[in-house]
């Protein structure tokens, strides 16, 4: 077995004639271990994994996966290590749910080879495992987003890849599925890469974090060693309180409002009164 399920060296990103998206960033996981990317908005997040998944090529520097060049792999070939949920789920063009979880298959197959009953019984089970079942006959374009995301889950988990790919599972999910989703995430076999904006829940589920500022890494670790009081002002721009929970044992970030300018009132603090006005005289004609 590889040392690292992913290797990620120096590897930078700029769109022609745009500007330096990602720059010189490396990052590692090793085989099971659940990696998570955070930082700010437009930090490069999404097109790190991008990279990663085969959707951009990098400009810079070189990504390894399972001790392969990614770059020299064929696009069926890196579907057969890596599978993806993005953000954005795309058009079901029609299909099913069952359907598009069903293509998952496709990198194990030659183009004319149909579904067996062993496709369809690991289909069956990747929408149970997501809470997906019940959706299996639906089209696609008709779910909500929450809906949409657990079956990609679903397709992804169908693939059986070294390395899943998650852009954000958790947005447009109910908290009880963002908990589940996370949980099935952690404990599959594969190597999970994930991009998450809630750091509770990176926290918690993730082995290590990576922070992405400007396109550039600026601390990684364990997140207690990454999410500090420190890190978090100078990243974000957020005054917070780091401890540790007492049942989960894991960090948990707690928020502060921003100390306020000598002068200006708490936003919470009543308005100074006013004196009452005198009541205006009813127009001529207007009822009592």
């Amino acid at each position: 077995m590889p040392l690292h399920a992913l290797d990620v060296e120096k590897v930078s990103y700029r769109a022609a004639g745009g500007p330096l998206l990602l720059d010189g960033v490396h990052l590692r996981a090793a085989p099971g271990e659940t990696v998570g990317v955070v930082g700010p908005n437009g930090s490069g997040k999404t097109t790190l994994l991008r990279c990663v998944y085969g959707t951009l090529r990098p400009t810079g520097g070189r990504i390894t996966l399972g001790g392969h060049d990614a770059a020299a792999l064929s696009v069926k070939a890196r579907a057969r290590r890596v599978a993806a949920v993005p953000q954005e789920a795309g058009g079901g063009f029609g299909l099913t749910a069952g359907r598009i979880a069903a293509m998952g298959r496709s990198p194990h197959k030659r183009f004319w080879e149909g579904d067996t009953a062993a496709d369809a019984a690991r289909v069956a089970a990747a929408l149970e495992r997501t809470g997906a079942a019940a959706l299996a006959r639906r089209p696609f374009d008709e779910l909500s987003g929450g809906e949409r995301q657990r079956v990609l889950v679903a397709r992804a988990l169908v693939q059986e890849p070294e390395l899943l790919v998650l852009d954000e599972p958790t947005n447009h999910l109910d908290v009880r599925y963002q908990w589940e989703l996370l949980a099935l995430v952690r404990d599959l076999p594969a190597t999970g890469l994930l991009a998450l904006h809630d750091l509770n829940l990176a926290a918690y589920f993730c082995d290590r974090l990576y922070v992405l500022e400007a396109g550039r890494v600026v601390a990684d670790g364990t997140p207690e060693e990454v999410l500090t009081p420190g890190l978090l002002a100078e990243v974000y721009g957020v005054r917070a309180e780091v401890d540790v929970h007492p049942e989960t044992g894991a960090p948990t970030v707690v928020y502060l409002p921003p100390r306020e300018p000598r002068g200006l009132p708490h936003p919470r603090e009543p308005r100074e009164t006013q004196e009452p006005r005198e009541p205006r005289e009813p127009r001529e004609g207007a009822r009592g």
